[in-house]
């Protein structure tokens, strides 16, 4: 069952409507910032062994605790910011994820230097195969297994797959011309 349908079927009304501000409004669409980019990374990580609506349910404080995804001050975060991080009930407190949050900021902040932004680095090695994007992924930054790098990759319109051909988001995001139909 796509996500697409199962959002549809979800009860109650309260589940039913965060999945659907999602799917209808973010899942598949292309994302331009980097910093954006950065907070879909965190939350695709933070996912790992977890449901996505918990993720959902603490999306304002995953913003709030990473500064809004702002990729210079999470790269800067030291020992005290990694301590109030790991203490902080409105995100997962997960030591290995909040490593990768801060490792990976500093990652992308070097692939900026290099590339000119995270998303020109996304860009520059496309396409791929969801084997080899999990590859360079994996060679590239912290804590990012193949269904992460496949979420994340589809989620922000890089790999196919994200909506069913027939769900009417479908046709708003091709009208935003994704990185999968590049390639």
């Amino acid at each position: 069952m796509s996500y697409c349908s199962a959002v549809e079927r979800m009860q109650p009304e309260s589940r039913k409507e965060l999945h659907k501000k999602y799917h209808d409004n973010h899942y598949g669409f292309p994302i331009h910032d980097d910093n954006e980019l950065f907070g879909r990374l965190i939350m695709e990580i933070n996912q790992a062994g977890l449901s996505w609506e918990t993720i959902l349910k603490k999306e304002d404080g995953f913003r709030k605790a990473y500064d809004d995804f702002n990729i210079e001050k999470v790269a800067a975060y030291n020992e005290e910011d990694r301590e109030r991080l790991l203490s902080d009930p409105g995100i997962i407190r997960n030591k290995l994820k909040v490593n990768a949050a801060i490792e990976n900021a500093k990652t992308i902040i070097e692939l900026q230097k290099e590339f000119g932004s995270f998303e020109k680095w996304l860009e520059h090695h496309h396409p791929k195969t969801l084997q080899e994007w999990m590859k360079l992924f994996k060679k590239t930054f912290k804590f990012t297994g193949g269904e992460i790098v496949n979420e994340f990759l589809m989620s922000i319109g890089f790999l196919k797959g994200a909506h069913a051909e027939d769900c009417v988001v479908n046709e708003a995001i091709l009208k935003h011309d994704p990185m999968w139909r590049k390639g």
